[in-house]
């Protein structure tokens, strides 16, 4: 479990970056695409459910779940950062969907009563989780039994060169220590069955995982790549201003280099590999 400084910081960092998040979002929606249609197929969600997208930043998946589930039902999007919250209400707003309410809310404080959604879904928010158990008791609380809950998460670092190929190259320029596999991170969930080992600890049935292969790809050169990749990540972020107005632009060019061989016709297409992890709220005993 995290100190509340620690908790704090996290969500600082989110706060910041959530601008970037809503400046990149059309670029980030295609993306992730066919991880979202992998996690609403995962999560069983159809027309007419009530779903909660946990994590939602702003307003992916919660807004393609909101033309999945149609007008009869209704997905409640909900995020710790404010900023990503007011994001994701204006686009839901700019595409005219009103089967979807905002509210923003920590994982692990979940304000609806017991047995509200037929599905709960987090898209690669589960590895930020401060106390990644307590909210998936929450999650589960507020699912119908029977319900399903559903994460995404990234797979081995490895596998997934959008993010190894930008890590190689800035670890050439800045010192990079090795990361607490139990922290908050992009990968803390990357191995095989330890998000799936703390579903079960949370108290889901049925408990699974998957792994989903797809092309993370869309319209953008390598210059709007990194510019998406610099702005979009906190980390990064940090690291590049600590360095001085030379070196800055040399590794622009050293990752739009090392990027190349993903960018068919100047345009991105990496292989990129994620997990879902799903279990069932069991059926409540008479």
């Amino acid at each position: 479990m995290m100190s509340q400084v620690q908790s704090s910081d996290i969500l600082q960092g989110w706060q910041d970056t959530a601008k970037y998040w809503a400046k990149h979002r059309n670029t980030i929606r295609i993306m992730f695409a066919p991880l979202t249609r992998a996690l609403i197929e995962q999560a069983r969600i159809s027309r007419g459910h009530d779903v909660l997208d946990v994590a939602g930043g702003p307003g992916e998946p919660s807004l393609t779940i909101a033309e999945t589930v149609g007008p009869d039902g209704s997905v409640m999007c909900t995020d710790a950062v404010s900023e990503m919250v007011a994001a994701a209400e204006a686009e839901a707003l700019s595409r005219g969907l009103k089967n979807v309410q905002f509210r923003q809310c920590a994982a692990d404080s979940i304000p609806f009563p017991d047995n509200s959604f037929d599905a709960v879904v987090s898209r690669l928010g589960a590895m930020f989780f401060p106390n990644p158990l307590a909210a998936l008791r929450e999650m589960l609380r507020v699912t119908k039994p029977g319900g399903a809950l559903s994460l995404a998460v990234w797979h081995k670092s490895e596998a997934n060169p959008f993010c190894y190929v930008v890590t190689d190259v800035i670890s050439r320029h800045v010192e990079t220590p090795p990361a607490n596999p139990d922290a908050p991170g992009a990968f803390r969930f990357a191995d095989p069955g330890k998000l799936a080992s703390i579903l079960k600890d949370a108290g889901a049935v049925e408990v699974g995982e998957r792994v989903v292969k797809f092309d993370i790809a869309a319209p953008i050169s390598p210059e709007e790549f990194w510019a998406m990749r610099s702005e979009t990540s906190e980390s990064l972020r940090e690291k590049l201003l600590k360095l001085s107005n030379e070196t800055r632009p040399q590794i622009a060019r050293e990752i739009q280099q090392a990027v190349r061989e993903f960018f068919p016709n100047n345009q991105m297409r990496f292989p990129a590999q994620m997990i879902i992890v799903t279990g069932t709220k069991p059926m409540q005993t008479q």
